[in-house]
């Protein structure tokens, strides 16, 4: 088997060494240049064992940014297609690196199977070959058990903006899969990481630790469509069931029926009664409502934080889709969620979704999310019982909702009860790990509990994912403040004033973004720029930036300025809201 070129900054050795002994008791042959011939000239053994490596890891940090060396051995692993990137202290890649993903390492140790390390492994065996590694010594044992992971489905359209449809027909398939009681399935998220990489699948199913994976591909021309799927074994590799589907758009419910029941019976699962029917409930049996819904969850979740014209979008959508069918009720509640965030996080003259949240309530009581609008309702009138009743309600229904456990996040921090807080903020980025704002939200979370080490791998996760989103729009001003403020709880001071001066001329009407910004000055202890920054945000803030502000740790640096307690008093009264009589996260430690 071809080798593996380690490269890293000098400083960096001791984790280096860990990393390349690990690979090896993985299976690798690894080479990092302790190995270097007492007879030969440094510079030609290097350069002969990167252009013969099959795979290069780079292990990026401050000092490795700095280092010519490491530049070099990464521009020549990159010239030849083998180049591998970690970040062992959530410092990205350097310019023109930045455009290749990133795995990210700060949590590694020896004995951890992080996210970050299986994504570094399964980008060297694709490289390198698939050593015989060890089995982990708390694998599960799949003999006997059945487990599947569903693979993103390609998008075979010919048209990146149908990637929606194909990304949703694998959600609710996996969704279906879930409701089987014998079959333990993968979560969305996990199998998500495999998205747009050409995979082994045994390799997957060894990494995942699962019997079985399906993956397929999603075709939709106007009002036809096809999909295929293949059940594969995940240690033979070989076919368990495979077929294709060439139907009109109409049958799209259908042949997801077809697909889940298939898989069920090609691994002879007994279906319970209940499950049986589970599998058959749709929220809607109109093809178009549910293309249009897919798009606006598509917008909802991929969209620019912070511009109310991600708002705008997804309620004209949404209204579409409940007006062709009006007993949809997942439609009826991202609609009432839209149409909150811009009554109460814009202030825009709309409807605040109490009526659509009822509408998708009567039709199916167990959303969860249709609890979110009402509790926003409850909390601005200052119906408190109220607020704290429909908060609880979603998060009973709704444990495994990526927007309930955002909101629960918000309820908790309000509350003062960060521990519970963050609970719910890790559980949100575990259920969509492209969230920046929640890694931004867990950043704060941690900074006040004084968790160093988390803070410093959640801020890492700010940078990687919002550049990922950046680099995907370019004028996401939510992104770009993000990313600011990864950078500033990073220490990284000179990027951090590089990427607020560019988002400011991208996005200068982002009020979110401004808000964000000044937290961010403050943790850099920049007073003056701080305060000018909520200069320009507070008497343009919402409700929820302002009732943030009076407690927000981000602000400490500000907290007993006379200008900043006027702004907040000034924006308090135009708003309609009364002062907390104790700033729910003051009394926290801030850990800086």
């Amino acid at each position: 088997m071809s080798h593996v070129f380690v490269s890293y900054a000098r400083p960096d050795e001791p984790l280096a060494e860990q990393i390349a002994e690990a690979l090896r008791e993985q299976g690798f042959e690894v080479w990092r240049d302790d190995d270097l011939p007492a007879h030969r000239p440094y510079a030609e053994v290097i350069e002969e064992r990167i252009r013969g490596a099959a795979a290069v890891v780079v292990l990026w940090s401050c000092e490795a940014v700095k280092s010519q060396w490491v530049r070099a051995e990464a521009d020549t692993a990159r010239g030849a297609l083998t180049l591998v990137q970690a970040t062992i202290d959530g410092t990205m890649p350097p310019m023109p690196f930045n455009q290749i993903h990133c795995a990210d390492l700060q949590e590694w140790h020896p004995e951890t199977d992080a996210h970050g390390w299986r994504k570094l492994c399964a980008s060297l065996k694709e490289l390198a070959g698939a050593p015989e590694a060890k089995a982990p010594a708390n694998a599960r044992e799949t003999s006997g058990a059945l487990s599947v992971c569903v693979l993103p489905f390609q998008n075979m359209s010919g048209d990146p903006e149908q990637e929606y449809f194909s990304d949703g027909i694998c959600e609710d398939i996996t969704t279906d899969l879930s409701k089987v009681s014998a079959l333990e399935v993968i979560a969305r998220n996990t199998a998500f990481t495999f998205k747009g990489r050409s995979v082994n699948v045994c390799e997957v199913a060894k990494a995942l630790n699962v019997s079985h994976v399906l993956e397929g591909s999603v075709r939709k021309v106007g009002d036809k469509v096809r999909i295929t799927a293949q059940l594969i074994d995940g240690k033979t590799g070989g076919h368990v069931w495979a077929e294709r589907y060439d139907r009109d758009l109409t049958d799209i419910f259908t042949i997801q029926d077809e697909i889940s029941k298939s898989i069920v019976k090609a691994l002879k699962v007994r279906l319970l009664p209940e499950e049986k029917k589970a599998l058959e409930q749709r929220g809607t049996t109109n093809a178009e409502a549910y293309n249009l819904y897919l798009l606006a969850r598509q917008y909802w979740i991929t969209g620019n934080h912070g511009d109310m014209r991600r708002e705008e979008r997804v309620m004209r959508i949404c209204s579409r889709a409940v007006e062709i069918d009006p007993y949809y009720p997942q439609a009826w509640a991202l609609l009432a969620i839209a149409q909150s965030s811009l009554k109460y996080s814009f202030g825009q003259e709309v409807d605040d979704g109490f009526a659509a949240a009822n509408a998708a309530l009567s039709l199916d009581p167990n959303i969860a999310e249709a609890h979110l609008p009402m509790y926003q309702r409850f909390l601005k009138r200052g119906q408190t019982e109220a607020a704290d009743e429909a908060i609880a309600t979603a998060i009973r229904l709704g444990p495994e909702s990526w927007e309930v456990s955002k909101e629960a996040g918000r309820y908790f921090l309000s509350k003062s009860d960060v521990p519970t807080a963050t609970r719910h903020y890790e559980n949100a980025v575990e259920l969509m790990e492209s969230d920046f704002l929640a890694w931004a939200m867990l950043s704060t979370c941690y900074k006040a509990l004084g968790e160093q080490a988390k803070l410093r791998h959640s801020a890492g996760k700010m940078v990687s994912e919002a550049q990922s989103a950046v680099q995907q729009d370019p004028s996401n001003g939510a992104a770009l403040g993000i990313l600011a403020g990864g950078y500033a709880l990073l220490g990284q001071k000179e990027k951090t004033r590089e990427w607020i001066d560019r988002a400011i001329l991208v996005d200068p009407d982002n009020i979110t973004m401004r808000y964000n910004f000044a937290c961010v000055l403050s943790i850099l202890g920049d007073k003056e720029e701080a305060i000018k920054m909520l200069e320009t945000a507070l008497p343009r803030a919402s409700a929820f930036q302002v009732t943030t502000a009076a407690y927000d740790t981000d602000l400490e640096c500000v907290r007993d300025d006379p200008r900043f307690q006027k702004m907040l008093a000034e924006a308090q009264q135009r708003l309609g809201l009364t002062p907390p009589e104790e700033p729910a996260l003051r009394a926290q430690p801030s850990g800086s």
